[in-house]
């Protein structure tokens, strides 16, 4: 049963480093800080809302900056939580839609920020998505046939999502290993500028691993460097 699903003036957030949270997406979290403690018990005795935002490095060293957060963040909801003896908890967030952080409404106990949802820009033609979908899931085989990281679960996970933007945010969460292009793709609303920026950070990549299988020869990974 689908439940329509009222956003709050206000909502918490969790400022994280080289986090890049998307639509869809489940992220465990373990909760021991004081002000998250407190911030996850009103939560659930709330709107269960929270959203998670990426910590802006570049940012971070600014006089008077506190945990700067990067301006796109993305609203989830808390599907489960296990509280722990010892007072920590346990929980599982699910991705609903991005948010534009517009402004920090306080920092005390813990931050509440004021959020614009956001909805993703559809391709015009259905049918270049879809293209576009087919050569990212090619260039994600090619990738780990050439030595990258894709656990054989989530591969197969993923061949049974057909929707464009559900693939590529979720392929981007769970594959995508650098932060910096993760938190692009998370700003980027339209579709297929998305699935092009993934497909093109997936082509260098596997350009900068079949280099390194070339350099490599017949060593083992830890002589490379005897090349």
């Amino acid at each position: 049963m689908e439940m329509e699903i009222v956003v709050p003036d206000q909502v918490p957030v969790m400022t994280l480093p080289d986090v890049a949270f998307f639509p869809q997406a489940l992220l465990p979290l373990q909760i021991f800080e004081p002000r998250y403690r407190e911030m996850l018990a009103d939560t659930l005795a709330s709107s269960r809302l929270l959203a998670v935002a990426g910590l802006d490095q570049e940012h971070l060293n600014e006089e008077g900056a506190f945990e700067p957060p990067h301006r796109i963040a993305t609203l989830g909801i808390i599907r489960a939580c296990q509280k722990n003896d010892d007072g920590t908890s346990n929980l599982i967030l699910q991705g609903l839609c991005r948010a534009e952080i517009t402004d920090i409404a306080t920092d005390e106990p813990y931050r509440l920020i004021r959020i614009r949802t956001l909805s993703s820009r559809t391709c015009e033609n259905p049918g270049e998505a879809k293209d576009l979908r087919t050569e990212l899931a090619r260039l994600l085989t090619l990738k780990r046939d050439s030595g990258g990281r894709m656990p054989a679960e989530m591969a197969e996970f993923l061949r049974t999502v057909d929707d464009p933007e559900t693939f590529v945010d979720l392929a981007a969460f769970s594959l995508c290993e650098n932060p910096t292009i993760r938190q692009q793709l998370l700003e980027t609303l339209d579709v297929g500028a998305r699935l092009e920026l993934f497909n093109q950070h997936l082509r260098s990549e596997i350009e900068v691993l079949r280099l390194r299988d070339e350099l490599q020869g017949e060593l083992p990974d830890d002589s490379i460097s005897d090349n």
